[in-house]
């Protein structure tokens, strides 16, 4: 397991306080009946933080899936953050989902990219190129040849803060915590055109576990 983190995302803390807190004080002033919804609000914040651990399949030249959530496009276009013609599989993530963003493969980070935008539907297409976002671009060794890995998280309808940990030069190890998007969002990988996909459109995949495609 490569997992040095609590099973609730630290970013969900303050969130599941507050919501815990509203609870407690609608109990003690009105009573528990009146205070039913307010235990439903923090039930849906804890389950929306969760940050189970995940096991890292061991095959060396798998693309692991970044995120939780289904497939909602595979096609090649053009990654404009690498500069290159690339193979595009995007994983929306629903409010249900986990939200903890892992890394696809073991490499360097090269850049990353941080773009202000709209908060469209992110299970729309042109989310990926107006939405905020955030890029980060990933160099891979794969049988002693470089590769190039990019994750984009992309904030949502209702998505308001990008998390993103790593820095140029950072090491990453496949399936490493790198980032969180709060309250439902997408997470767009550009790979070489050379991969090799592993998924549908409308599979539902989880971050770290699922192999999106092989390099």
């Amino acid at each position: 397991m490569n997992y040095p983190h609590p099973i609730l995302a630290r970013e969900g803390w303050p969130f599941i306080g507050l919501a815990a807190l509203l609870a407690f004080v609608v109990t003690w002033l009105g009573g528990w009946k009146l205070a039913i919804p307010t235990y439903v609000i923090l039930v849906f914040v804890i389950q929306f933080f969760r940050d189970p651990p995940r096991a890292v399949p061991d095959q060396a030249n798998a693309v692991l899936s970044p995120a939780d959530g289904r497939i909602v496009k595979i096609e090649k276009v053009r990654d404009p953050y690498a500069d290159r013609e690339a193979l595009l599989i995007s994983v929306f993530m629903n409010v249900f989902n986990v939200h903890s963003n892992r890394a696809s493969v073991t490499g360097r980070v090269r850049a990353v990219h941080y773009f202000p935008g709209l908060f469209v539907n992110a299970d729309l297409d042109k989310a990926s190129t107006e939405n905020e976002r955030n890029a980060v671009i990933i160099d891979t060794n794969v049988d002693g040849q470089n590769q190039v890995v990019t994750l984009v998280q992309v904030a949502g309808l209702i998505a308001r803060r990008i998390l993103c940990y790593v820095h140029p030069g950072d090491a990453l190890d496949k399936g490493q915590r790198y980032g969180f998007i709060r309250f439902g969002s997408r997470v767009d990988v550009y790979l070489p055109l050379t991969a090799v996909p592993r998924v549908a459109p409308g599979d539902v995949v989880s971050a770290t576990t699922t192999v999106l495609a092989t390099l």
